[in-house]
């Protein structure tokens, strides 16, 4: 029955990549500010950029692949740490290179926390406030907070811990890869290094917001979960539990990735026995929601907030109506139904979750079945074979104010403190902007390629090793088939897609060159 279940997870998962393949086959997903403003863009293929792109990507891969394996004569202790500060030393290059200042959600909370700390100021949460519609960015704003309040009041201090909870992630990337991938005799630093050069996670550093730090806590969490699994011990289940709460604080997403754990323990019931299941289950379902409880108490024992925190916030109705829409797919609705909340029911939870609830019923009667099933498909593919996270927005950013870019009025979103030769370069839709936005969704094209491999592999072995990375991604494309949709929201799954797809390519590399026998042997013998 167990391996059932590990089947059909492989199974369902594998059919979602095989249509995000297919699809990019014949469409191109893109998010470029400059050339479409803030809009989801679905467009034809075009194989006369695509396929060199591939190739080139390919074949750099090979080589690079062909230089990591030198590296397997060199011990882990010398090999990570030198791997990590280079990647550390390639993010502050590139906050300084292009030092992209906040706008949007990111201005707006590091505003709130700078009041809250000079001038103790709590009125975002009073009715019509940032913090009462959305009272979970507190956590953003207390983080900040402690950090204005600790360090220098400058943009670089933010970024810089960014890069440090960036290189976490990294490590515990190579770190879940060693420990579903046990069979392997080698070191594997491949994947490590493949992390710790991935494009998106480079850029998205310049984002001061809580993307790259929720990522990094969810990250250690399965990290753990993993090795719960595996070792039985308790002190790893206690971390793990800390980290999905610390996680699900940052980001309210942490419940995907709590029923992936409960999932997981659950399968290997008979390895852990019914005793620690249920125990290890509840020690994850208590400590996941302690750090809100525990901020909402403080909170209102200080008097900083007249009401308990989210009373009125806006209802999660709102997102799930933001979610369907024929025209932009669950892509940001320009604030319609922002307007439903604010102004039809006056900042009110239970009144704008009604008329949320009618709007909902509205759309999905008033649209045909054919109408539906499109938006759903283009829902999925754009999300999810986007592959650049929008880090042409929320990492790269752009300094010109020429509204030119279609769909769009006014600057662009994201400009700098100060410009370099390297920000001129890609200002704008210019052919190195453009390029480089290529090479990464063309990157995001063949991981899933791989991830492919890899899984009719598992499935064709009847090995399924990596089941808790294949149910944290099915989560996620479950949950934003109904939410409202950015490809940056899918960004905590990127260090799973990494694992996957170098397991894929790995596979593919030692099928080709049939090197699989005689590399174990040497590797065996340098140990």
């Amino acid at each position: 029955m167990s391996k059932m279940l590990h089947k059909s997870f492989y199974l369902i998962l594998l059919v979602f990549v095989a249509v995000f393949i297919a699809s990019s086959l014949l469409v191109r997903a893109q998010y470029n500010y400059a050339m479409y403003g803030d809009n989801p863009i679905l467009g034809m293929q075009q194989w006369s950029i695509f396929l060199p792109v591939i190739l080139l990507l390919l074949g750099s891969g090979v080589g690079l692949y062909a230089l990591c394996l030198k590296l397997n004569q060199y011990r882990p202790k010398v090999v990570i740490p030198i791997v990590l500060l280079c990647s550390l030393a390639i993010q502050i290059i590139i906050i300084f290179v292009f030092p992209r200042v906040p706008t949007d959600d990111s201005q707006t909370v590091l505003s709130l926390a700078m009041n809250m700390l000079y001038d103790q100021d709590y009125s975002s949460f009073e009715t019509g406030g940032y913090l009462h519609m959305f009272p979970f960015n507190y956590s953003i704003v207390l983080y900040l907070k402690t950090l204005l309040y600790l360090f220098p009041d400058n943009y670089l201090v933010i970024k810089l811990f960014n890069i440090l909870f960036s290189t976490l992630t990294t490590f515990m990337i190579y770190l879940i890869y060693k420990q579903v991938n046990d069979r392997s005799t080698e070191r594997d630093y491949g994947v490590l290094i493949f992390a710790a050069t991935y494009l998106p996670s480079l850029f998205l550093n310049n984002l001061i917001y809580n993307d790259v730090i929720a990522t990094a806590f969810l990250t250690s969490c399965l990290y753990f979960i993993i090795r719960f699994v595996r070792e039985k011990s308790w002190k790893t289940i206690v971390i793990a539990a800390v980290f999905l709460a610390m996680g699900n604080y940052f980001r309210s997403i942490g419940v995907i990735v709590l029923i992936a754990a409960i999932i997981t323990i659950l399968l290997n019931m008979r390895s852990l026995g019914t005793k620690k299941v249920i125990l290890s289950i509840a020690v994850l379902g208590m400590l996941f929601n302690v750090p809100t409880w525990t901020q909402n108490a403080v909170l209102q024992s200080s008097g900083a907030v007249s009401e308990p925190v989210g009373e009125n916030a806006a209802p999660v109705y709102m997102w799930l109506n933001m979610g369907i829409n024929l025209e932009r797919f669950g892509f940001w609705d320009n604030m319609e139904s922002y307007q439903i909340y604010q102004r039809q029911a006056n900042y009110n939870k239970a009144e704008s979750a009604a008329l949320f609830k009618q709007e909902i019923g509205s759309k999905l009667s008033e649209a045909s079945a054919s109408d539906l099933v499109q938006m759903y498909y283009k829902k999925i593919i754009w999300t999810w074979t986007e592959g650049t996270y929008q880090m042409d927005r929320y990492g790269i950013g752009n300094e010109s104010s020429i509204g030119a870019g279609r769909g769009r009025g006014g600057a662009i979103a994201g400009s700098y403190s100060y410009t370099n030769a390297v920000t001129e370069l890609l200002q704008g839709d210019s052919a190195y902007r453009t390029g480089l936005l290529w090479i990464v969704y063309v990157m995001n094209f063949l991981m899933y390629c791989f991830i492919l491999i890899r899984l009719i592999g598992g499935i064709r072995r009847k090995r399924y090793d990596e089941v808790s990375l294949i149910l944290v991604i099915l989560g996620f494309i479950g949950f934003y088939i109904l939410w409202e949709i950015k490809s940056r929201y899918i960004y905590p799954v990127y260090p799973l897609l990494v694992v996957l797809s170098y397991m894929g390519f790995k596979d593919t590399y030692d099928f080709i060159f049939h090197r699989k026998g005689t590399l174990e042997q040497y590797s065996l013998r340098k140990r």
